[in-house]
């Protein structure tokens, strides 16, 4: 079905992204393209889609690929039939049934007569009968642009469909209608995504990584327990290189010490031998010319043994260190937060929810906000958060809150790593002491004069996170709002470690099952 040989791609700057990837997916497969941000997985994705040409390297199709696309900006001046490919067609068969019969229109239709009723039936599966054709693409919302290229795959009926982050903006309905889709068909699949839920129906992972294209036969709890085997292996590497520095270094200590015993010993012999000074001095200088070689023997052993752990160390990254540590002293577990009852918000003369609310969130509880797109819970997260005020009476004892969305907006864009880790230090810490911290959460040397601009969604995500660290102030509520949408995996279980250190109230907007689960979510509110 697919076959790649060497592929190789430079970054318009000729910044060498992969070289010389290459491997085979038959017909049927479903596989999962995977790796960390920035590894280059949307950009393979395009090379085989045929919208990036690569540097080297050919690719072996025996299907014309149908590509899913992530970001949607692109297509907004477009129509939907514009945006699906069908536009011409759609044009030509009007224009054949008003009588226009030419040779031109012929050619365009190629006999698809059943394109139009196509295209309304792909609408309907997903939920989207009432936009037309002609509609443009910035009317809609993520969800629905997702859904648009998603209804193209019944339209063109494609053999190999290629799909980068499609669960990103699906509601939990549209969710579980691809993976039914991703569980019944019989295409051959290429996906990118961060979905754990959707990456476990998918029977074969390819990590792709700096050193190329790894295959991970299973889907994706398999390739974990593949991967805590390696890690494993890894860690049992790091220790015996940690065993044998220390070795090393004991060794160059007694040998040095014998060294220096046994030139002490001849020197004390040749004096009482009477040995004549100038003779003394050759034997002085040949001894420390020896001790010297001794020394720089142990000295490039010990570097390279230091440089090999600094390696493994920097393929491990310390998720102990990358943590929220507040002072949680002022965290009373239980204390009533926030408390409304029969609370609803209008917008205009129209209500927010059918049903007025009735609820109340506790220090220290975990709790999600389920529904579907424009249920309100944005609404909601506002009112507890103060920053919209209901005409019915609430109770809040929230004095400070941090609320994350999927942006990371707190970043400022103007500022650079370093200057950005500043701003949050309200606890005094020395330059040295905020360098150290953000290395912890993986910004060595080199980043700290980033902008915060050129970072991407994980390092946004890392960076937000140590300057919380930094800042110590411990808030009542943190609230995420779809915070794993344009995450690595990594990332995500970076994030979801940091936050089941925390200790205060935690509300979570999210999609993502398998995230609810892993941060241990007490109870869910679905609103309507």
């Amino acid at each position: 079905m697919l076959t790649l040989y060497q592929i190789s791609y430079l970054h318009p700057d000729k910044e060498q992204l992969f070289d010389h990837l290459g491997f085979s997916i038959p017909k049927g497969q479903k596989v999962a393209l995977i790796g960390n941000n920035g590894s280059g997985k949307s950009t393979l994705l395009k090379i085989i889609a045929g919208q990036l040409t690569p540097a080297a390297g050919e690719i072996k199709l025996d299907a014309t690929p149908y590509y899913v696309p992530q970001v949607f900006g692109q297509y907004n001046h477009l129509t939907i039939a514009q945006a699906l490919g069908v536009h011409d067609r759609l044009q030509a068969l009007h224009h054949i049934l008003a009588g226009d019969v030419s040779e031109a229109n012929m050619d365009i239709l190629n006999d698809d007569w059943t394109i139009e009723e196509r295209c309304a039936e792909a609408l309907g599966l997903w939920g989207l009968s009432g936009l037309h054709m002609n509609q443009c693409m910035d009317t809609l919302s993520g969800g629905q642009k997702m859904k648009v290229f998603l209804a193209g795959i019944h339209i063109h009926q494609p053999e190999l469909i290629l799909m980068d982050e499609p669960g990103n903006h699906l509601d939990i309905a549209g969710r579980n209608q691809l993976y039914d889709f991703i569980s019944q068909t019989s295409k051959t699949l290429i996906i990118v995504s961060h979905d754990r839920k959707l990456l476990n129906l998918l029977n074969t992972m390819l990590e792709l990584s700096a050193g190329g294209i790894t295959v991970y036969g299973g889907n994706y709890d398999f390739y974990k327990e593949q991967k805590h085997i390696a890690d494993q292996a890894l860690q049992d590497h790091l220790q015996s290189k940690e065993k044998a520095l220390r070795k090393a270094k004991e060794k160059e200590r007694e040998t040095l010490e014998r060294q220096q015993k046994l030139d002490a010993r001849g020197k004390g012999k040749q004096e009482k031998a009477g040995v004549a000074r100038i003779m003394m001095n050759t034997l002085r200088n040949q001894a420390e010319h020896s001790t010297s070689k001794l020394k720089l023997a142990h000295a490039e052993k010990i570097s390279g043994i230091s440089q090999e752990l600094q390696q493994l160390r920097s393929a491990m990254p310390d998720m102990d260190q990358m943590k929220l540590g507040f002072d949680d002293s002022d965290l009373h577990k239980g204390k009533l937060l926030f408390k409304a009852e029969g609370l609803n918000f209008n917008y205009g003369s129209v209500e927010v929810w059918k049903k007025s609310l009735h609820l109340s969130l506790l220090s220290g509880e975990r709790l999600a906000l389920s529904g579907p797109n424009g249920s309100g819970k944005t609404t909601l997260i506002k009112i507890i958060l103060g920053d919209l005020k209901p005409e019915q009476e609430v109770y809040s004892a929230i004095r400070h809150a941090v609320y994350i969305d999927q942006e990371y907006s707190l970043i400022d864009n103007s500022r650079k790593v370093y200057e950005q880790a500043q701003q949050f230090n309200t606890g005094a810490l020395q330059e040295h002491e905020i360098k150290i911290r953000l290395n912890w959460f993986l910004f060595g040397r080199d980043d700290w004069d980033k902008p915060c601009a050129a970072l991407s969604g994980g390092e946004r995500m890392r960076l937000l996170l140590c300057c919380l660290t930094i800042s110590d102030q411990s808030p009542d509520l943190i609230v995420l709002d779809e915070p794993t949408n344009n995450l690595d995996i990594q990332n995500i279980e970076i994030l979801t470690h940091a936050i089941n250190n925390y200790k205060g109230a935690l509300i979570i907007v999210s999609h993502d099952a398998y995230f609810l689960e892993q941060t241990g979510i007490e109870r869910t509110i679905n609103l309507q």
